[in-house]
């Protein structure tokens, strides 16, 4: 019995035999036979159903936005020059300060204007005892005559008794006190006529412990008004009838009203020994209880 095996092929399941794996095949659509090795093309397949819409997915809230990031630190450098500039530097005060002004030497006495016309008294008293007035001004609607102080009694007379000027009345007695002048002193009468109802004020000017004659002999009112400048200024007054203090004590040290006088009041600025004042007035109470 022939060995089938070397046909190279095998017994099927009813006997017959298959063709090996080389073998050529015929082609089930043109009957040809197909190369060896050659893949069968298969059947074409019947296209897939499309597949149903996917449900649609709700769309998840955004994540919250990050902070933003802090920005890195200035250098020092940079942080330096964000600082306002420091202010310039004052300018350096004056080595010396500037001097003080110079104090006034006298009042001002302002000459009366071109078109006014001088009181006719004035002219008067010019005209009856020559010298007698100096200077002439006028200011806010009073007139101001300047007199010599040698002269002032006289004076004082004819503004009094001359039908054209009759001041009866002194009205004040005062003075001002002009240190660095050579006479210090302004005394000033404010006379008034009752009769003519018109004023005028007399100045004098005295230097220091220079004395004036008194008018009390001619206005009987210039009694108590001269002896308050005796008091503040200590000016005194020739002829007066009762020359002393009126405002201060007796016993008190030096004049008020006088620019050097001690603006602390009398005392260690005027002795040179405080327990002096102390002891003057302490005799002096003594004296009175005694």
């Amino acid at each position: 019995m022939a060995d089938d095996s070397g046909q190279g092929g095998q017994p099927g399941p009813e006997g017959k035999a298959q063709p090996a794996e080389g073998n050529a095949q015929p082609s089930e659509q043109s009957g040809q036979p197909t190369a060896p090795g050659e893949a069968t093309p298969s059947a074409p397949q019947a296209a897939a159903p499309p597949a149903a819409p996917a449900p649609p997915v709700a769309p998840k809230p955004a994540a919250p936005a990050a902070p933003p990031a802090a920005k890195p630190a200035a250098p020092a450098a940079a942080a330096g020059a964000a600082k306002p500039a420091a202010p310039a530097a004052k300018p350096p005060a004056a080595a010396h300060p500037p001097p003080a002004p110079a104090p006034p030497s006298g009042p001002t006495e302002p000459a009366p204007p071109a078109d006014l016309a001088v009181p006719g008294y004035i002219g008067s008293l010019q005209a009856a005892i020559p010298g007698s007035v100096t200077h002439t001004s006028y200011w806010i609607g009073d007139w101001t005559i300047v007199v010599p102080a040698a002269r002032i009694l006289e004076i004082a007379k004819y503004l009094r008794t001359a039908p054209d000027a009759a001041f009866d009345l002194c009205s004040d007695v005062t003075a001002t006190d002009w240190p660095p002048r050579a006479e210090r002193f302004d005394v000033v009468y404010c006379l008034y006529s009752i009769r003519h109802r018109h004023r005028v004020r007399v100045k004098v000017r005295l230097a220091d412990t220079q004395p004036i004659a008194s008018v009390t002999p001619v206005w009987p009112s210039a009694n108590w008004l001269e002896r308050e400048v005796w008091d503040m200024f200590g000016i005194s007054f020739a002829g007066h009838p009762d020359l002393r203090r009126i405002l201060m004590p007796e016993d008190w040290q030096g004049h008020p009203q006088r620019k050097d006088y001690p603006l602390e009041g009398p005392g260690e600025l005027l002795m040179e020994n405080p327990l002096d004042w102390r002891k003057l007035k302490q005799a002096k109470e003594e004296a009175d209880i005694e």
